[in-house]
């Protein structure tokens, strides 16, 4: 999400960045740039008109005048706004009631309701150390009911069984009460997807939400239809008083107009981002740290927290002892470093909070990368144990039988075997400190779509 704003923006405050003095002129030619790159990101024009009138107000004034780097001044601004006009800080949920806290998702049709209740389910299960249960009062959608028992399964939460001909109502009733003989700390409750429109419907999930009064209602939807998300989240607020949003599907915006238009718009909080399928691909909403990334300054925290949820630390602490000691590792520690990566979001995850590294991020085709990881995984699962700890083994009708094994060809290990050993060799540079060389090595030695190539993307500073 943001790619193409945040592009469009770093261009535009780059020229501002060295300058040694900004003048009125200056400001209003990138602001105008500004203007336009928000526009096309789709963000709506209320909101555009706002940010743009805030931050002209600021810069003008002594605030960058006075400021020893104007250039870096204007940039600060900048990103204070964005982070105001997407909410300033994280909004968490309200667990201060009486258990179990109900938290009821609404949303139209098709936005990824209930996926993103397995998702936050499974969030509230790990995260926040939540017994969860859920429930479907989904009476339209015979599909929805088993589709969150699936989810349930998968994600290890209680799941209170209903059926289309019951009333959402009693549903909803039913399961509270259940939940609370089980003393389950967060009931969800997903409901049927409808258009603002429909008057029918709107008025029985406004009587479903007078009857349950949850202590959360949040408002699912598709990030991928720009402002129209913050113009339709503002009619159901009209009918349900919503409690926060939960955008999904930003793994396939670009432009990011519905995260920076809807609180503006609603007055309503984004508490959480869906990206994609998987039930962990969801995460807490923070409108600071979001402002970072979209001008390429990274997100480190929400990155630490990602990997002391996500990474199984016996074996990155094993890993890491390992290296320090000798500078050595084998095919083994290379496939769990693999795996790891894949676990935190992929190198493009990883990449897009990393401070400096936009340009490399940009140099990362994430399906291409997702697949050359299922091959490598591929042939290392298709050696033995032998072959893992002690590579130089593997010759010709080993090379052979690892590649029939593993559905490749010999060129293919060859491939794996030749970046393994310069993996190597730069592991033992970060062994020995060589934390900048280990970086340049690595730029070159990655494959094209995932961030070979020439001068390797790397930032100023680490080349």
């Amino acid at each position: 999400m943001f790619d193409n704003l945040s592009e469009r923006l770093n261009k535009t405050l780059k020229t501002l960045k060295g300058q040694g003095r900004l003048t009125e002129s200056n400001i209003k030619d990138a602001l105008r740039d500004v203007r336009r790159a928000l526009l096309e990101a789709d963000v709506a024009l209320p909101v555009v008109k706002s940010f743009i009138t805030k931050v002209q107000e600021r810069a003008i004034g002594q605030e960058v005048s006075a400021s020893l780097n104007p250039g870096q001044a204007f940039i600060k601004i900048v990103k204070d706004e964005l982070t105001a006009i997407m909410g300033e800080e994280a909004t968490p949920l309200n667990f201060n009631v009486e258990p179990p806290a109900v938290i009821m998702m609404a949303g139209l049709q098709g936005a990824g309701k209930t996926t993103s209740v397995g998702k936050l389910a499974k969030w509230l299960t790990e995260r926040e150390k939540k017994k969860v249960m859920v429930v479907s009062a989904d009476i339209y959608r015979p599909a929805a009911i088993k589709q969150l028992e699936t989810l349930a399964g998968q994600v290890g939460v209680e799941f209170f069984p209903s059926t289309v001909d019951q009333d959402p109502v009693e549903i909803a009733r039913a399961a509270h009460a259940e939940a609370k003989r089980k003393f389950v700390d967060v009931l969800i409750l997903d409901t049927a997807g409808r258009l603002h429109i429909d008057s029918d419907m709107m008025d029985e999930i406004k009587h479903l939400h007078d009857n349950v009064k949850p202590a959360e209602t949040l408002f699912v939807v598709d990030a991928m239809t720009g402002q129209d998300a913050a113009n339709t989240a503002k009619a159901f607020n009209d009918a349900l008083t919503l409690t926060g949003v939960i955008l999904t599907k930003t793994d396939g915006d670009a432009r990011g107009g519905a995260a920076l238009s809807i609180r503006e718009i609603t007055g309503k909080p984004i508490k959480f981002l869906g990206a994609g399928e998987k039930t962990d691909a969801l995460e807490p909403f923070h409108p600071e740290r979001m402002a970072g990334r979209i001008l390429g300054m990274g997100d480190v925290l929400s990155l630490i927290e990602e990997a002391e949820a996500k990474i199984d630390k016996k074996k990155a602490e094993k890993f890491a002892k390992k290296l320090q000691k000798s500078g050595q590792f084998d095919l083994e520690d290379f496939l769990e470093q693999l795996q790891q990566i894949k676990n935190m979001g992929g190198v493009g995850g990883l990449l897009g909070k990393l401070p400096g590294m936009g340009q490399l991020k940009d140099q990362v085709s994430g399906d291409f990368a997702e697949k050359e990881f299922k091959r490598l995984e591929a042939i290392i699962q298709s050696m033995t144990a032998q072959e893992r700890a002690f590579p130089a083994v593997i010759k010709g009708s080993r090379k052979r039988r690892i590649a029939a094994g593993s559905g490749t060809s010999v060129q293919d290990v060859n491939k794996l075997l030749k970046q393994f050993t310069q993996m190597q060799k730069m592991m033992k540079k970060a062994s020995k400190g060589g934390m900048k060389n280990m970086m340049r090595g690595l730029a070159g030695k990655l494959p094209p779509g995932m961030g070979g190539g020439p001068g390797g993307g790397l930032p100023p500073g680490m080349r």
